[in-house]
C-alpha cells in the first residue's frame, strides 16, 4: 500500500527496511543505535541493501521469526514503527502456531 501523499521513494524504502530486519534479525530502529557511527557495527551501513532507518520490524509467530514488515512514509521513524507494529497486530492471531 501507499498513501496518496507519500513520495515515490517509500515503497523501496519499505522493502529494504523489512529487508534489513530479517536479515540482522533486529527491529531497523534497534539497528540504527547498534551501528551508529564511531561503533564496531557501524560498516553494515554499507551494504547495499541495508538502511538503518525506524519501521522495519520483525514479525514473530509461535516463538519462531516468520517474517518482517516495513514502513516508510510516515513524518518520521518512530511513526514507521507504530504503523508496522499495527500491521503485525492486525494479523496477529493468523501467524499464531
Amino acid at each position: 500500500l501507499r498513501g496518496r501523499y507519500a513520495g515515490a521513494h517509500t515503497p523501496t524504502t519499505a522493502r529494504r527496511k523489512a529487508w534489513t530486519a530479517a536479515s540482522f534479525r533486529l527491529s531497523t530502529t534497534e539497528l540504527a543505535e547498534a551501528t551508529a557511527e564511531g561503533t564496531s557495527l557501524s560498516g553494515i551501513r554499507h551494504l547495499e541493501e541495508a538502511i538503518m532507518l525506524g519501521g522495519g520490524l520483525l514479525i514473530d509467530g509461535g516463538g519462531f521469526s516468520v517474517g518482517a514488515i516495513g514502513v516508510s512514509g510516515a513524518p518520521g521513524g518512530d511513526l514507521d514503527d507504530l504503523c508496522a507494529q499495527a500491521g503485525i497486530d492486525a494479523i496477529e492471531d493468523d501467524i499464531l502456531f
